[in-house]
């Protein structure tokens, strides 16, 4: 029991931290075009990032991508599932703290994912690992940030046509308005998408406790998914809400304008394709980056302008950190397991 109460809080926690690390995806535009100030963004952000649970329990009527992320490891083969989810969790806790110091919008999806498949690989080997599963997410990688990309650079193009005949100055207050429509239905997709990430693996240590435990308190009994407990989606879309609320500065700087300069209608066309990227993974039920997603958006934006207004070094240091989030993850997250293993004898 003790072991599994570790885990809750530890995914709670890294909830949280996955909040203000990936607030900036949400606001930065926001912020940048000066629609709101980061007081009010992160407020905003965060009451969407919430509003998101709503959605998922009574319009979606499930939590998809819960279901992909518990199965990535299968906890059959492991003698101690608990202790891999910890290191797991762990890992993944250190990096994005490492890479919210740095200023590295990176993967908190990935870096989860790969914390908890490098856990089950140091525990039982390669065949705990569901290969298809983790194929997908990571050709995600690539596909979700493209997806993006493409829909920010059609989104600018019609939008610009519909607004050409309008003045500068009412267009941008116009597209300022937009934004705020824009941005909350970007929090609303990081909300239904990286919440149910840590559900995915609280649930995964629910069922595997359960599974030694059949007499376990009726609020902790997990068979299977079906059985998932409503206070377990309402604690992890209200940490990453808190953390939303807690900011994500450093990040929100790349974000924002280190891409791409951003106008109040680039930010809207931007937020915009980030937006129904994020439903349509979501539909697929494919744990995707929001970072990824929005990186792509704003690139997409900005490329019609012309290539050139698209600052590539950065968007080329974003794409290394996005490629190595999930090794170094997994490779971190052995040796916290071995560690833990260690103590644990």
């Amino acid at each position: 029991m003790t072991l599994l109460i570790i885990i809750i809080v530890l995914a709670v926690i890294f909830d949280f931290i996955n909040g203000f690390h990936d607030a900036a995806n949400s606001i930065a535009t926001v912020v940048s075009t000066k629609v709101l100030t980061p007081t009010q963004a992160v407020i905003w952000a965060a009451f969407f990032n919430f509003v998101a649970y709503f959605i998922a329990k009574f319009i979606i009527g499930g939590f998809g991508i819960a279901d992909t992320v518990s199965k990535t490891v299968d906890m059959s083969f492991i003698a101690n599932p608990s202790l891999v989810i910890v290191a797991g969790l762990v890992a993944a806790i250190i990096w994005n703290l490492i890479t919210w110091w740095l200023g590295i919008p990176s993967s908190s999806s990935h870096t989860l994912i790969g914390g908890f498949a490098g856990a089950g690989v140091a525990a039982s080997g390669f065949q705990v690992v569901h290969a298809g599963v983790i194929g997908v997410i990571a050709l995600f990688i690539v596909v979700a940030p493209l997806i993006g990309m493409i829909g920010g650079n059609i989104i600018t193009l019609i939008t610009l046509h519909f607004a050409k005949k309008i003045k500068p100055a009412k267009a941008d207050r116009w597209f300022k308005n937009l934004q705020l429509v824009s941005s909350a239905g970007l929090s609303i997709g990081h909300g239904l998408n990286d919440s149910q990430k840590v559900m995915g693996i609280i649930a995964a240590a629910l069922i595997a406790y359960t599974a030694d435990n059949p007499d376990v308190h009726p609020w902790l009994y997990m068979g299977s998914m079906a059985d998932m407990h409503d206070w377990v989606p309402l604690v992890c879309f209200f940490a990453i809400a808190l953390g939303t609320v807690c900011g994500g500065w450093k990040i929100m700087k790349t974000m924002g304008n280190r891409i791409t300069k951003i106008t109040p209608i680039e930010g809207f066309c931007a937020q915009t394709a980030g937006a129904l990227t994020l439903f349509l993974t979501e539909k697929w039920h494919i744990p995707v980056s929001t970072t990824h997603v929005i990186t792509g958006s704003i690139i997409g934006v900005g490329s019609v302008k012309r290539l050139s207004a698209v600052r590539w070094g950065v968007t080329k240091d974003l794409l290394i950190a996005w490629i190595l989030t999930i090794p170094i993850s997994a490779l971190m997250a052995i040796l916290v397991y071995h560690g833990l293993a260690l103590i644990a004898l």
